[in-house]
């Protein structure tokens, strides 16, 4: 007996049946196919979300970074390295330093490797008579930041004053009534105006700036300094014991004064600008994990329900097709067909609908999904295919069962 052209004589004389059955599979083959693939699909989509996420605070951060920068260089310096010898008092009283250091103290520093600080300028301050007017100002002397030699060179945040320039601050300018290119002398030399500052609330506005040669020159302070500003990159307010440390081992004599407002204040600008691009992608991630959690929940209802289904349908269709032909069983095993060969004519079939609706299901729903169920290799795919196989099984195991475990002879003799 062929077992194989006994299925296909009898799917073909039994089409509707066979085709419910196949149509039952391909159903639930589908919805779990689909499933599967749409979860599969909004992991992938949720990857690629917070990638580009993580790329745009990327961008946001730097973007803010750099705005912080800004403001914070406007701010001005938020270090001042000193004489170790310089009183305190004075220094608080009047606001520059009146001990002085060597020149060539910025530039050990600068080669150094010191990582923590940038913006390294030279400056040499004290308070003069500007006898050509009859004024009290402060003399700034200052040449160009001193680039550290370990890293890429950064934007100055404050310009060279030029050989022969001079700047002014408000009150200078203002009550002097002194604009940009006009000249004007001071403590006997010639200079023209570079720059007149606008007003700041502070005793730049009393200041004037030239070049740091000329000034050492007029203080007769050749080669010498008595402040080197910085700015402090790291902004964690709590490092100041170690800095001074390593600032004292690589320029012995002197001490360090820091600006905590300044400090504090560039803290927590670019803590906050962090915090709210961590918190930016860690909503997104959470959002992504709700709508997968109510995906799940969803699927959980769905799929049993239409796997329950489906497989009454089978185990209806099958039912009847045993009913059917219980004549064609009773003959069968009176005639001494062994009851695995019986159960093989159903099963064979049942495999047949599962194996078919389950490929046909795999692939219309994984329809609209790029790469579907693949995408995540080839066990998902196995994974349908197997239960829209055991479904078929399943479903048509208890008909079959039930219809060869009657005796032969009440078959016939019904009939």
């Amino acid at each position: 007996m062929n077992i194989l052209r006994l299925v296909i004589q009898e799917i073909s004389r039994r089409k509707i049946n066979f085709l419910l059955g196949l149509l039952s599979i391909t159903l639930a083959s589908a919805v779990i196919s689909h499933s599967m693939a749409s979860l599969a699909r909004h992991d992938l989509r949720t990857s690629e979300i917070i990638r580009l996420k993580e790329e745009e605070t990327a961008a946001r951060m730097a973007s803010l970074e750099d705005d912080y920068r800004i403001i914070m260089k406007k701010m001005g310096f938020n270090l001042l390295i000193i004489p170790e010898n310089q009183n305190l008092a004075d220094l608080y009283a009047e606001d520059f330093a009146s001990s002085f250091m060597p020149e060539s103290y910025v530039d050990t520093l600068a080669a150094s490797g010191q990582v923590s600080i940038r913006h390294l300028l030279p400056t040499i301050q004290k308070k003069v008579e500007w006898p050509e007017y009859r004024r009290t100002v402060i003399l700034t002397g200052t040449r160009g930041e001193v680039p550290l030699l370990h890293l890429d060179p950064k934007e100055p945040m404050q310009d060279p004053v030029a050989p022969g320039e001079i700047i002014l601050g408000y009150e200078l300018h203002r009550s002097l009534d002194l604009s940009t290119g006009d000249e004007v002398t001071f403590m006997g030399r010639n200079f023209t105006v570079s720059e007149c500052y606008d007003e700041r609330g502070s005793r730049d506005d009393i200041t004037v700036w030239i070049n740091l040669a000329t000034a050492q020159e007029m203080v007769k302070k050749p080669g010498e300094i008595n402040a080197i500003l910085a700015l402090k990159c790291m902004c964690a307010p709590d490092q100041l014991a170690d800095l001074r440390g390593e600032i004292g081992s690589i320029l012995p004599g002197t001490t360090l004064i820091e600006k905590g407002s300044r400090i504090i204040t560039r803290a927590e600008a670019r803590k906050r600008a962090r915090a709210e691009a961590v918190a930016a992608i860690e909503a997104e991630k959470e959002a992504r994990i709700q709508l997968r959690s109510e995906m799940e929940t969803f699927n959980a209802i769905l799929i049993p329900a239409v796997l329950a289904a489906c497989g009454l349908l089978i185990a209806f269709l099958f039912w009847n097709n045993v009913r059917e032909r219980r004549s064609e069983i009773g003959i069968l095993r009176a005639i001494g067909v062994g009851t695995g060969k019986i159960t093989s004519l159903f099963l064979v079939r049942a495999l047949l609908i599962g194996l078919t609706g389950g490929i046909a299901g795999l692939l219309i729903g994984n329809l609209g999904f790029p790469g579907g169920l693949l995408s995540g290799g080839w066990i998902p795919a196995f994974q349908v295919a197997g239960t829209s196989l055991l479904l078929a099984l399943a479903g048509a195991w208890i008909p079959t069962y039930a219809g060869i475990s009657t005796d032969p002879a009440i078959v016939l003799m019904e009939d």
